[in-house]
């Protein structure tokens, strides 16, 4: 009877029932709706800065893409409408400046996931001493990317750089110019590019490998498995989604790479490390064609949002179609 009345007794104010009535009509009625809007309410004053901040120079910048915009005569500005575009699907340099940055942007991410990866596995060991190489492996993204550029300019110095004393310590040669050579100006820059961003992608893998259970490498062990069928069937698929989304966003970051190229070549020699981002910046504020550069910026913001989706398409397709 006791029990009885234990089952049948109604729940106390404050404790209600699971169950679908947990769910039903209360859940999408006056009350949530009131508790939805005191939530948007209390939420709004941060998000309006927010909005303000990077939604409306955005929509500004879309704006100042259709005008003949210059430095000089803002207030005489007039609507030309996609004639900068035109002029852009005609500009060599312009895609010249596109090619180098999709060369720049994967000859850095590709080098960079797979040393990461390498890294990430030998961190992820019982080593004596893990956490000071943990430690140290992460200094370069600590550092400023202005100074990360001084200072390999310093190591690339023709005559006082530590490169090109070490080659003729080594009797390799005089040694030579590594950041105005014209074919060696590029490769030189996508190796800081490696260097700078390669701790960040080392960590994120690194949360990925400690993620993964233990006792599944032991049981493929126990069942025979050496390390690269134990990479193959335990650690990669476990580490998988991470690597898709640390790869994407890489791709994006370096191909609107600007402030490293910019302290290390300022895009030269001759254009051969002139990112789009770099070329932008010099069509509006060393020739002061605003609108014209505000048209490249939109054609920037098209391939991303490509990108984006090409990575959240198979993104769904690889999870089974969750989000």
């Amino acid at each position: 009877m006791a029990s009885e009345a234990v089952k049948g007794r109604r729940p106390r104010p404050g404790h209600p029932r699971k169950g679908p009535a947990a769910t039903g009509p209360a859940a999408t009625g006056p009350a949530a709706v009131r508790d939805r809007a005191a939530a948007w309410f209390l939420v709004l004053p941060a998000l309006l800065p927010i909005l303000i901040l990077s939604v409306g120079p955005l929509l500004y910048g879309i704006a100042l893409a259709f005008t003949d915009a210059q430095s000089g005569r803002i207030r005489s500005t007039q609507w030309i409408g996609t004639l900068n575009f035109q002029d852009l699907w005609y500009d060599t340099l312009f895609w010249d400046s596109f090619r180098i940055g999709l060369l720049w942007a994967f000859g850095v991410t590709v080098p960079q996931f797979l040393l990461a990866l390498g890294l990430a596995l030998l961190l992820n060991q019982r080593l004596r001493l893990r956490w000071l190489a943990r430690a140290l492996a992460i200094i370069p993204w600590a550092m400023p990317e202005v100074v990360v550029g001084i200072m390999w300019r310093l190591v690339y110095h023709p005559d006082a750089g530590v490169l090109n004393e070490t080659l003729r310590d080594l009797g390799l040669g005089d040694g030579r110019d590594w950041l105005t050579g014209l074919a060696t100006a590029l490769p030189a820059v996508v190796l800081v590019g490696i260097w700078a961003g390669m701790p960040q992608t080392t960590v994120a893998l690194l949360a990925g490998l400690q993620n993964t259970p233990h006792e599944l490498h032991e049981a493929a062990a126990l069942d025979g498995a050496g390390a690269w069928r134990r990479f193959r069937t335990v650690t990669w698929p476990a580490i998988r989604p991470v690597a898709l989304a640390i790869s994407a966003l890489n791709l994006i970051w370096n191909f609107n790479a600007f402030a490293l190229v910019y302290v290390l070549t300022s895009g030269g020699p001759g254009g051969r490390t002139r990112l789009p981002m770099l070329f932008a910046y010099e069509e509006a504020f060393r020739y002061g064609q605003f609108g014209y550069a505000a048209a490249m910026g939109c054609v920037m913001v098209a391939v991303i949002s490509v990108l984006l989706a090409c990575f959240l398409v198979g993104r769904i397709r690889g999870g089974g179609g969750e989000r």
